[in-house]
């Protein structure tokens, strides 16, 4: 349940008098709260916090600078957002570049990183994944550094982040073409062909994994073993990482797994042919893509990308803003939906199983629940503890997070984290709820459908003004 506020404790927070704001309230001033059965006032997080925010931009501290003014108004702003965007496009530029479970609408960054920063200041992703807050960041030229422990979202981070030249976009459209071509081939193979019987066949290398096909039909491994081989060799890193991406995109929808968020196996009636055919499709959308995230983000701004666990604290430098959407305890197991596209990339999927924070297989495990809790817990006390010391005094944090379900109990993740980061010198500043519209979310259907999420915005009280 969201935490609710007294008068008194609102006046506290704010700084004044109860009796001052009494007054304000029949005044006018300030809108009156709900109240409760007994007929007192409650105020909510975001109500108290637009009072104490509005307080603190009115009396116009004297030792507070113009900017730091400029955010809380950022954050009065933010509390009056509708923050549903229920008819809002979310696949322009590269956000449509590469399926990826849970990843939140590129609308909710925008506006985070539009307040809570400024040009030319630096951003960071603690929870990168495909790499939407750094594509937003990019754009309203912001330098940004993106962190995660899964490599394949570093991956499609990358080429959602890349900047193509005239003659690297002639090499994939060759690509494109070469694929298209060597598709029409293998589909126009009839019952009378001399390739009756034989199939195409390739010497290209293909993942030794005992359970290539179960999960993949002979015909289709061979497609992709080739296609793989031309990613490999193209001639920049540039086009190595949008071709990769776009294979990578395909893999699961011409495997035997299900979908994006279900491990199981069926078969979906797949032809010689169509695996080159839609890779052929996802590159020119990767293309496409890229190349207008190119004239829109301007070259001056940086991206960096780190391959590493939080917990294992990777030196980012100071930064000046953080807006991220952590993993959801017992919501998703990434490690495992996007094992097969990991097996042919040659990623390290038991390393990052091993890494991974919030997994559903972590928690599925037979202990009791407060242990569970407390495991989660404990991995946000090493973030903030290392985050104090990175992000800027003063600054803020951002955190995009609902509710997980642990053994049949509602767990209130932004609850646990503003507990834990108040240990380390954070302060809740607001806490806004929002509806998530079921087709902009995906989420585990075996742990529950969430609903709500929070953003809950944090300001790290310690930490350096350099």
């Amino acid at each position: 349940m969201a935490r609710i506020y007294s008068t008194a404790e609102v006046a506290q927070r704010a700084g004044i008098h109860r009796d001052t704001l009494l007054r304000w309230l029949r005044e006018g001033k300030v809108r009156e709260p709900k109240r409760d059965a007994r007929g007192w006032r409650v105020f909510t997080e975001a109500e108290a916090t637009t009072i104490a925010n509005r307080l603190y931009v009115e009396a116009g501290v004297a030792d507070t600078s113009p900017q730091e003014l400029g955010f809380v108004q950022g954050i009065c702003r933010l509390q009056e957002l509708d923050w549903d965007f229920a008819s809002a496009k979310t696949d322009y530029l590269t956000h449509g570049l590469h399926p990826y479970p849970a990843k939140y609408i590129p609308q909710i960054p925008n506006a985070l990183i539009q307040e809570l920063s400024s040009v030319e200041e630096t951003v960071v992703d603690i929870f990168c994944g495909s790499g939407t807050t750094l594509v937003e960041a990019l754009t309203l030229k912001r330098h940004v550094i993106g962190i995660d422990a899964n490599p394949l979202a570093c991956l499609v981070s990358e080429a959602k982040t890349t900047r193509l030249t005239e003659e690297e976009q002639v090499h994939l459209r060759a690509m494109v073409e070469r694929a298209q071509v060597a598709a029409e081939n293998l589909a126009s193979v009839g019952a009378d062909s001399l390739f009756q019987g034989t199939g195409f066949t390739t010497s290209s290398p293909r993942p030794q994994d005992e359970s290539l096909l179960i999960w993949f039909d002979s015909f289709v491994v061979e497609e992709l073993a080739e296609i793989l081989s031309w990613c490999r060799g193209l001639p920049t890193h540039s086009t190595r990482t949008v071709a990769s991406a776009a294979f990578s995109a395909i893999v699961v929808a011409v495997s035997k797994q299900d979908s994006d968020t279900r491990y199981v196996c069926r078969d979906k009636n797949l032809k010689p042919g169509d695996t080159l055919k839609r890779f052929a499709r996802s590159l020119a959308m990767a293309m496409h893509g890229v190349v207008e995230f190119g004239e829109v983000a301007e070259a001056r701004f940086n991206c960096k990308i780190i391959n590493a666990s939080v917990l294992d604290r990777p030196d980012v430098g100071i930064v000046d803003a953080v807006v991220c959407s952590p993993p959801y305890p017992n919501a998703w197991s990434y490690h495992l939906y996007h094992r097969t596209r990991m097996m042919w990339l040659g990623m390290d999927q038991p390393k990052f199983k091993i890494a991974e924070i919030g997994s559903h297989r972590k928690y599925s495990r037979k202990q009791p629940t407060v242990e569970k809790v407390d495991m989660f817990r404990r991995e946000m006390a090493i973030l903030f503890k290392w985050l104090r010391s990175h992000l800027r005094a003063s600054r803020y944090a951002a955190f995009v997070i609902g509710d997980s379900i642990i053994d049949g109990i509602i767990v209130s993740n932004a609850d646990l984290l503003a507990e834990v980061a108040s240990k380390f010198g954070f302060r809740e500043i607001a806490r806004i709820d929002r509806t998530i519209q079921s087709t902009k979310k995906a989420f585990n259907p075996k742990i529950g459908k969430i609903k709500e999420e929070q953003i809950l915005i944090l300001q790290n009280r310690q930490g350096t003004r350099k």
